[in-house]
């Protein structure tokens, strides 16, 4: 393979495998673990994700290998990656509630406080700007339209190697936080106050204090019927949801325009994570630990990859966030 392709080409090619190599190994884990455990999965729902999962990946391979188009492969791949890998994740995190740990969310709303913040305050202060917390509800869960957007941007402008560095972030990222919530679990500050009811009926959310409820009842008696149309974000430190904001800022920053709106964007997806994602602070300022941390492993991989060819993806290298 090696004498057919030229050095960029070998980068890539192996960081595809490396790609594929992660879907394949959580789709693994998953399947022993569902059926060792006799666990109420809906078969169709996720063999439907597998089969787009297969479908975009063999597009890309073809583009790749015999039309010779690097972008639009690299926008397949990274699309097909996405999608089995974010079902993988999401699959083994539901099975992790049954050997997680004992919740955390109280010393967090401790340590909130001890930094001075005050979460019914901030809820309460929301409330009476109904039009911010609008748009901050947008901002919120645009975060996987992002994502999803930047790879076809990142393919159009050229950067296919970026996308699969993007793919490798969101695979650490979701590794380390789905690893510290396993060793001790949490679901964010909805999930220890109650809002009155005179600020919960003026604040527009993503998310409330039933779906708290509904993520500890998750932990308390087991993961029930794993389903990919009823899948809920289960972490809530560290923010997985503001490392995804942090990632696409990194990845655009490259990108002469799209970079400013990205970062615009993603700050407020930032200040808006405690609000309408209902998380603690300190699980946001944990997002930034680990997407600082992602960002590094992701580098290593992309250096390596290209070691094995003697060349040095120079590009790929972090400087930090």
């Amino acid at each position: 393979m090696r004498g057919n392709l030229a050095p960029g080409a070998f980068v890539s090619s192996r960081l595809q495998l490396i790609l594929f190599g992660i879907v394949a190994g959580l789709a693994s884990v998953d399947a022993v673990w569902l059926n060792a455990g006799h666990f109420d999965v809906d078969v169709w729902g996720y063999g439907g994700i597998a089969l787009l999962t297969l479908l975009f990946g063999c597009g890309g391979f073809y583009y790749d290998r015999v039309r010779k188009e690097e972008r639009l492969a690299a926008m397949l791949i990274g699309t097909s990656f996405l999608l089995g890998m974010s079902a993988g994740f999401s699959v083994l995190n539901y099975l992790l509630l049954t050997v997680a740990g004992h919740r955390i969310d109280a010393p967090l709303a401790l340590l909130d406080r001890a930094i001075g913040v005050d979460w019914p305050a901030l809820m309460a202060l929301a409330a009476q700007h109904p039009f911010v917390a609008a748009a901050m509800q947008l901002a919120y869960i645009s975060v996987l339209p992002q994502l999803a957007l930047l790879v076809a941007v990142l393919g159009l402008f050229g950067r296919h190697e970026r996308i699969y560095a993007l793919c490798l972030c969101l695979t650490a990222g979701a590794a380390l936080c789905i690893f510290v919530w396993t060793l001790a679990p949490s679901f964010g500050a909805f999930s220890v106050y109650s809002l009155p009811a005179s600020v919960a009926h003026r604040l527009p959310l993503a998310l409330d204090g039933h779906y708290a409820n509904t993520l500890v009842g998750l932990l308390a008696h087991g993961p029930g019927r794993i389903s990919p149309t009823d899948a809920k974000g289960l972490i809530g430190f560290p923010s997985f949801h503001a490392a995804m904001a942090l990632f696409v800022v990194w990845h655009a920053r490259e990108l002469a325009v799209v970079r400013w709106f990205a970062l615009a964007l993603n700050a407020l997806v930032l200040v808006a994570t405690p609000i309408q994602g209902g998380h603690h602070v300190v699980d946001v300022i944990g997002g930034f630990a680990v997407a600082a941390l992602a960002i590094l492993i992701a580098g290593r991989i992309v250096r390596y990859a290209a070691r094995t060819q003697g060349v040095v993806a120079a590009e790929a290298q972090p400087a930090g966030i």
